[in-house]
């Protein structure tokens, strides 16, 4: 068996288990030496790889947890071209994140076998908060984001990511003429109707579900009556927060328009960079942190994991892609980390807050400052 066939047979297993069930022991040496594996693999599919692994201070295969490991920053992601472990003629798509205005997003390139996985882990992750059934699939967004195109941005990404889901989709936003989006309503108003009494999966980015489709509601006097639908939303937050529109407001917002209870309201944090993971809330408002993954929060100038409770940066880990090195990346968030097991709803492993963006931040720290700001170096 050669290694990549070996590697995606491990990645499997790890996929098979339910997500939010091991102990936290078996959980992280079965990462750890999984990760450390992927690291070997990389450095023998990228000599620029290889080479900023070499110039970190310690040996990443004498490290005996995860957070030891060596790690990218998030920035080495914006590379072009794209940082890649594969042959051009295996790259099946390429996604790019939002990012920020007047910021280059980062591009990462999926082979077949990443982006199976990474459908997989989203669909176990999603599951298991709203249930195995597939149901229809109400998209707070355009027809276009549905395309399959060999490039996909972050909302398409995260809309298709959930179609597994879906028995029949439908999109309630169109661009007017002046590029302009408005909610079809009348289109709205039939969905409602046909799906009033069954279980309906709706997403959006969270900044389009509170400006196109509540607030028009709202202003338009309109409540449908959806009980039973599970409302998914990820990303928007800062613009929510420059109108004054808190969570709790928010929740209430979608909720009373929907009909549904504020509990099916589910908050997701996931990024085009950490493919195939997505974070959501649990019902005491906690991200959790599957089987396959890891996260691990930084003092942001020691860069020091910090203890249950404090805050810092936030790094995700796992080991779901093999088409570019995304197993350990520093992202520009701050987070509150938690616990590592024992929430109350009963999901195990790491859970945390996701907080906000660190805004035009350079990440600092003492011995390891030189080797990310080699990475932007090495890359180049």
């Amino acid at each position: 068996m050669n290694d990549l066939a070996d590697l995606e047979q491990s990645i499997v297993a790890l996929l098979d288990v339910r997500p939010y069930s091991l102990p936290p022991r078996e959980r992280h040496d079965a990462l750890l030496e999984l990760l450390k594996r992927e690291l070997v693999y990389a450095c023998t599919r990228s000599p620029q790889f290889h080479n900023y692994m070499s110039h970190w201070p310690i040996d990443f295969r004498s490290s005996n947890t995860i957070a030891s490991l060596p790690f990218l920053p998030v920035t080495a992601l914006k590379a072009n071209p794209p940082l890649s472990l594969v042959a051009a003629s295996d790259i099946t798509r390429t996604l790019t994140s939002s990012g920020t205005t007047g910021q280059q997003s980062s591009r990462v390139v999926l082979d077949a076998g990443t982006s199976r996985r990474m459908i997989k882990g989203v669909t176990v992750i999603i599951r298991d908060f709203i249930g195995p059934t597939r149901r229809p699939y109400l998209v707070v967004d355009t027809p276009e984001n549905l395309r399959r195109l060999p490039e996909l941005g972050a909302r398409g990404a995260a809309i298709q990511g959930l179609i597994s889901f879906a028995t029949e989709i439908a999109c309630c936003l169109r661009d007017d003429p002046q590029g302009v989006l408005d909610l079809e309503v009348e289109t709205l108003l039939k969905c409602a109707e046909k799906w009033q009494k069954t279980e309906v999966l709706v997403y959006g980015f969270t900044y389009m579900i509170w400006t196109h489709l509540v607030q028009p509601l709202q202003r338009k006097g309109i409540a449908l009556a959806m009980p039973k639908v599970h409302v998914l939303h990820s990303g928007g937050w800062k613009r929510l927060e420059q109108l004054a529109v808190s969570k709790d407001v928010f929740v209430h917002g979608v909720s009373s328009v929907f009909g549904c209870p504020a509990d099916r309201v589910i908050d997701y944090y996931g990024m085009v960079e950490n493919v195939g993971v997505v974070y959501p809330d649990c019902e005491h408002g906690h991200k959790h942190v599957p089987a396959f993954a890891e996260v691990i929060v930084r003092d942001p100038l020691t860069l020091a994991p910090v203890l249950p409770g404090q805050l810092g940066l936030l790094q995700v880990s796992s080991v779901l892609p093999t088409s570019f090195p995304g197993f350990l990346l520093l992202t520009e968030d701050m987070a509150e980390l938690v616990g590592h097991d024992g929430c109350r709803c009963g999901r195990r492993g790491t859970y945390f807050r996701h907080l906000q963006r660190v805004p035009k931040a350079e990440v600092r720290g003492c011995g390891n400052v030189q080797t990310q700001r080699q990475a932007a170096e090495i890359y180049a």
